[in-house]
């Protein structure tokens, strides 16, 4: 997956942290689990548009898969592809399973405050989103099911649901290659099934570099629903102006609200 070798910028991102930034069609987000373990949870919108957002379901569904890896593309719900998995180490991405909420988090790690603790508060992903969508005028109605990348959830013939422990190595990297303008909203707090005993602060180098290439990626299943996926960007596109080799503004990390 060949990309700039020059970064634009490197953020390293703590656990229980959040941030956002919007990107231009044709750049890459590449995300680096540093220590094993970790969980990042995403939210893509149309900054154009906020309306228009991820849609776990339609992803899902169009691709014939339960699990996302390299190949996949991950759609709004206007039939477009906000970017395309170009590289994911760990093989299984998880986009089912949600964020916590603070009651699940009080519930399974205990309860901290940031006024008492400080960044070592035991934020969870449902305000960690909150806080950053805020910041572009939505609020919780405008949450919706989002992304884990690092994170596998399998189910076994029972429907039960099986949080896959330590299945991201030191390293592991995962790269998103944007095919129209994103606001990216994020969070690292721990996922929802995490079963650790002590609350998983892991952090997530995040790398934005410029794609040398836009060939789509040979995806598991869905390739023909992928191509009518990009035609309806091409046809937005050719309405909507898009600066050739404009660099994305970004905000940097915030670990607390």
């Amino acid at each position: 997956m060949p990309t700039s070798p020059q970064p634009i910028f490197t953020e390293l991102l703590p656990g229980a942290a959040h941030w956002s930034m919007k990107i231009p069609k044709g750049f890459v987000l590449t995300a680096k689990d540093l220590e094993g373990g970790a969980n990042l949870s995403l939210l893509f919108y149309n900054p154009e548009n906020l309306l228009e957002r991820y849609n776990a379901p339609d992803t899902l569904k169009c691709q014939h898969t339960f699990k996302l890896t390299t190949g996949h593309c991950l759609y709004s719900d206007m039939g477009r592809v906000f970017c395309t998995i170009v590289k994911d180490e760990t093989n299984w991405i998880d986009t089912v399973c949600g964020v916590a909420n603070k009651e699940k988090v009080a519930k399974k790690w205990g309860e901290r405050s940031y006024q008492a603790d400080r960044n070592q508060w035991k934020q969870n992903g449902y305000d960690s989103l909150l806080v950053e969508v805020a910041k572009y005028g939505l609020g919780k109605r405008d949450l919706a099911a989002n992304l884990n990348l690092f994170s596998k959830v399998s189910s076994d013939t029972e429907g039960n649901l099986i949080f896959a422990d330590n299945h991201s190595q030191p390293g592991d990297e995962i790269a998103l290659r944007f095919e129209m303008d994103t606001l990216v909203v994020l969070t690292t707090c721990p996922h929802p099934l995490n079963p650790a005993t002590e609350y998983p602060f892991r952090p997530v180098e995040l790398t934005l570099t410029e794609a040398t290439e836009m060939t789509l990626p040979v995806p598991p299943h869905g390739q023909d629903e992928n191509q009518r996926g990009l035609e309806n960007n091409r046809r937005y596109h050719c309405t909507h102006s898009h600066p050739a080799h404009s660099h994305p503004d970004h905000a940097h990390p915030e670990a607390q609200a």
